[in-house]
């Protein structure tokens, strides 16, 4: 019964997702034709009913149905945001009994977090020189006012607000995650110390932990889909031609190059770290790929990418709830490359050299910045500013420049989300597989015949009938 709920949310969330692509194409498509005919007005009035952000000032007598249901959906994940990571790393430090093997498992984490954000710039950096070598990324016009963004600051701080200075204050911001984790740490280290002597928190936090199962099983079963569809429609009819066209070469470069080492990088990755047939990995994650693209926060994929990756991709429940919290703050292999990427594109554009020493900059501030990244919508961009401060960008054509990603960066976004999460879930495959702590029989829960079947189709293909033995 279980599993068959588990293929139905995944046909679900497949079909929502298609219907919202589908659906914002279309709204796009009459955008651009009612404003070309001279009836702005008109799009004006469907888009103050149906997707308007009614948080902004001038939307005050707007409606945004399709807002308010995509931001209460949102909303709700981000609710148990903080609960959640405090308690999953809490209890991972509890049940991990041996401090050797604790130790060990956290340096093999950030060992495997930075070997494939590294391998993930490198990437990047390959391209984008190819691409601006070329004369892709000049002579571009914008045709964009100017965008607000965030100042400059010193990518090092992170390691500063890592330590938080009022427990209260760390627990009521989202976007420092990192402060909980660190917290988190700490407070399950501190148990791991005292052993027997403290059991009433131990259970509290597993409470807590079963609270908020129940509450996003409810939250995802129920209203996933019809959230995701109102999303990805919103998202699609928010942006017309005149913001896609400009930096078309931004959007493609990017999108080729995170497409690559989703269907191909992350699926080697577990292959040589696991031995694993890398198809079946990429089918059972595949829903979680498509929840994150939806949402566009690997934090509200979270609770997903979790139970995915111990029901059915076989991690143990220690490894699992201290690998992917962590990952959702400090893997942001995604975010790397759409930030040196655009760091390149906005080189080009503004008339800066790239030499190996800027590219060499570039990379490691964009190591340092996508771990500080909050795991919400967005931000990605607009850390980036960070980057271009470091390395000089600022002139004014840069900022222009800059302002553009801002304005056009919310697909991309979505697709960096993607691969946020599946990098996580492909770590702590290498991690339990390291520690003996992968169950193979779970892993490979599926019938010979039908692991035949996916290997003739598309991978993306393969996040429908999951059968298991």
């Amino acid at each position: 019964m279980k599993q068959k709920v588990k293929k139905n949310l995944t046909a679900r969330i497949m079909f929502a997702m298609v219907a919202g692509i589908v659906a914002g194409i279309l709204m796009i498509v009459l955008r651009e034709n009612l404003i070309s005919s001279g009836n702005g007005s008109i799009w004006n009035s469907i888009n103050n009913l149906l997707f308007a952000d009614i948080s902004i000032e001038g939307n005050e007598r707007a409606v945004g149905l399709f807002y308010i249901v995509g931001q209460i959906f949102v909303r709700a994940l981000q609710l148990v945001i903080i609960p959640m990571v405090f308690t999953s790393i809490v209890l991972a430090m509890v049940r991990i009994s041996d401090s050797k093997k604790l130790g060990r498992i956290s340096t093999k984490t950030l060992g495997f977090f930075l070997l494939t954000t590294v391998c993930a710039i490198i990437m990047a950096s390959i391209v984008g020189m190819i691409a601006l070598s070329s004369g892709m990324f000049t002579n571009i016009q914008t045709g964009l006012e100017k965008g607000s963004g965030q100042s400059g600051a010193n990518p090092l701080m992170l390691l500063v607000n890592a330590m938080p200075n009022n427990m209260a204050s760390a627990f009521s911001n989202n976007g420092g995650v990192l402060a909980i984790v660190v917290t988190a740490v700490a407070v399950g280290l501190c148990i791991n110390k005292l052993g027997d002597k403290v059991t009433v928190f131990t259970k509290l936090c597993q409470e807590i932990s079963d609270i908020i199962t129940v509450f996003l099983s409810f939250v995802v079963n129920t209203f996933g889909p019809i959230a995701i569809f109102c999303l990805l429609t919103r998202a699609c009819a928010s942006y017309g031609i005149s913001y896609l066209r400009p930096a078309i070469s931004y959007i493609g470069l990017t999108t080729l190059l995170l497409l690559t080492i989703l269907f191909i990088g992350y699926p080697l990755f577990v292959k040589i770290t696991t031995g694993e047939n890398p198809i079946v990995f990429f089918k059972k994650i595949s829903k979680v790929a498509l929840f994150g693209f939806s949402t566009s926060s690997s934090a509200a994929t979270l609770p997903l990418n979790m139970e995915t990756t111990t029901n059915d991709l076989g991690v143990k429940e220690e490894i699992a709830s201290f690998v992917l919290p962590l990952g959702m703050t400090v893997n942001m292999d995604g975010t790397a490359v759409m930030q040196v990427i655009a760091a390149i594109f906005i080189a080009g554009c503004s008339g800066y050299t790239m030499g190996p020493s800027t590219l060499l900059l570039i990379g490691l501030l964009a190591i340092v910045a996508s771990i500080g990244t909050p795991a919400a919508p967005g931000a990605g961009a607009v850390i980036l500013f960070t980057i271009l401060s470091g390395v000089g960008f600022t002139n004014e054509t840069a900022l222009v420049a800059y302002s553009l990603i801002l304005a056009i960066n919310r697909p991309i976004e979505m697709l960096v989300t993607s691969l946020n999460i599946v990098g996580d879930a492909a770590c702590a495959m290498a991690v339990a597989k390291s520690e003996d702590a992968l169950d193979e029989k779970v892993y490979n829960s599926i019938s010979d015949e039908e692991t035949e079947t996916i290997s003739t189709k598309v991978p993306v293909y393969a996040a429908t009938n999951l059968k298991r033995k």
